[in-house]
């Protein structure tokens, strides 16, 4: 039951929707109906131009970091039991409301934003070097999702190397599975030459 209070925590943060909030607010538009047709990050910046694409992902890594700092609060009063597990699984938790929020019929964002949050909670080094690391190769690439796709996969790595446990590194490798599937067709777009990368997106709206 107690595991059922974290994910339930996890799942509600994981509904905060910064970048259809802020389209819905400021833009007057829902941004599910532009440029990838998510409610993430990336698509804010496609969307609305680098700025906003940035102040989402603030936001979604905070509710992710938030997620797991209450969950580790729990863990000091003895609600659920210490360790790597109960906060991967409250992560995760937050990854797939932000994925599938049931307010908007389960269209939601693909998370890469709050998973870099849930890996700075657990371990902020292991966060900030995810981040640093992401921020690199989508820049050197010019595609967030290849920077998404080596952000994914360093957290399994890391989860198996600095020995989190079995449990934790088969959470990792769902929210891999999961990243990847929503990322499939930018992959398709990638490797056919028609994906608009982030210097694309930077330079349109510049232009404005």
């Amino acid at each position: 039951m107690n595991y059922a209070v974290i994910i339930l925590i996890g799942y509600l943060l994981g509904n905060l929707q910064s970048a259809y909030i802020l389209g819905r607010v400021f833009k007057k538009v829902d941004i599910r109906e532009l440029g990838f047709g998510n409610s993430g990050a990336s698509n804010a910046a496609v969307s609305f131009g680098w700025s906003w694409g940035v102040a989402v992902a603030l936001l979604d890594i905070a509710k992710a970091f938030l997620s797991v700092m209450i969950v580790r609060s729990l863990m000091a009063t003895g609600f659920v039991e210490q360790g790597y597990f109960p906060m991967y699984l409250n992560g995760a938790a937050v990854i797939l409301g932000h994925d599938f929020p049931f307010f908007m019929r389960f269209k939601g964002g693909k998370g890469t934003a709050s998973y870099a949050g849930m890996l700075l909670g657990i371990n902020p080094l292991l966060g900030f070097a995810g981040i640093l690391l992401t921020t690199i190769v989508t820049v050197v690439t010019d595609h967030i999702a290849i920077g998404t796709l080596v952000l994914i996969t360093s957290g399994v790595v890391s989860a198996i190397v600095l020995g989190h446990g079995l449990p934790s590194v088969m959470i990792s490798l769902l929210l891999w599975a999961v990243s990847v599937w929503k990322h499939i067709p930018n992959f398709k777009r990638i490797m056919a030459g028609t994906e608009h990368g982030l210097r694309h997106a930077v330079n349109k709206h510049k232009k404005k």
